[in-house]
């Protein structure tokens, strides 16, 4: 059985939900796959939301291991801030306890979840890991508001999200698979009308109560957990793979640059969002 690694913190309600989900398609046999372990950067009394998704973790019965960074950080005396950009070595040696933690297991391929922390390059070596980023290929970089600002301020025609490699940068690991969708036309042309009459500097024209800003995220998210469950059972169904130098192979092993599921993304968002 193909083995699924689970990388989460628990922080919110839509880290339980995706996790509901996934198990949800694996137990109607549409992902083929088992989820081995699932691997928590906080433990118990850290904080309530957390507190659910572990016990969430444990009605399914799921191996889990928790192991929080707050207090191994705690414990290495680290109090001040780190530069952007690089890993500190307390960080680094969080990763390696990580990986003895998990010597055990030995998934195909790990998700990371609501995972809030930058994997290291030893990390990204051991584990074939994805994430999701809500932008498609060659897309904006950033969080989702940052996307979307960006998105609004050069007036494209298209978004979308994908899957990616986890790589040590943030954000930069190659596309594995994505959908797109359009932000023109109905629903949306009525809201461009009224953004671009606003004045550059004008508040609502960067609040995120903003019509346009609302709409985008609507959609967008209405497609994040079909797009990881459709790629979570393309991997499962062996339609897609990584290779050990990190290529992205077909079911015949032919390199893909990237798996494109905005058909059958599309097919799962008829009569659920308009």
């Amino acid at each position: 059985m193909y083995q699924l690694g689970w990388f989460s913190t628990g922080r919110d309600k839509a880290a339980r939900d995706l996790l509901k989900a996934v198990i949800s398609s694996i137990k109607s046999g549409e992902i083929e796959a088992e989820i081995a372990f699932v691997f928590s950067s906080r433990e118990p009394d850290e904080s309530k939301e957390s507190d659910l998704f572990l016990k969430l973790v444990e009605d399914y019965r799921l191996p889990l291991i928790c192991f929080s960074y707050q207090k191994f950080r705690a414990r290495e005396g680290v109090t001040i801030s780190e530069p952007a950009g690089t890993l500190p070595q307390w960080r680094l040696d969080y990763d390696r306890e990580v990986m003895n933690r998990l010597q055990g297991f030995h998934p195909a391929l790990c998700v990371l979840a609501g995972y809030m922390l930058v994997m290291g390059k030893e990390m990204c070596q051991r584990y074939n890991m994805i994430n999701l980023h809500p932008a498609a290929p060659g897309g904006p970089a950033g969080t989702w508001q940052e996307v979307i600002w960006q998105l609004i301020d050069s007036q494209a025609q298209e978004t979308g999200m994908m899957m990616h490699l986890v790589i040590p940068e943030l954000d930069k690991g190659p596309p594995v698979t994505y959908c797109t969708f359009p932000i023109r036309g109905e629903p949306f042309d009525k809201y461009w009308q009224e953004i671009e009459r606003l004045p550059s500097t004008s508040p609502e024209r960067h609040s995120e109560e903003n019509p346009l800003f609302k709409l985008i995220r609507q959609h967008g998210l209405a497609r994040e957990f079909p797009l990881i469950i459709a790629t979570l059972k393309a991997f499962s169904h062996g339609k897609v793979k990584v290779t050990n130098d990190r290529r992205i192979i077909d079911a015949d092993r032919r390199p893909i640059k990237r798996y494109n599921l905005t058909y059958e993304i599309n097919e799962l968002m008829k009569g659920h969002i308009k």
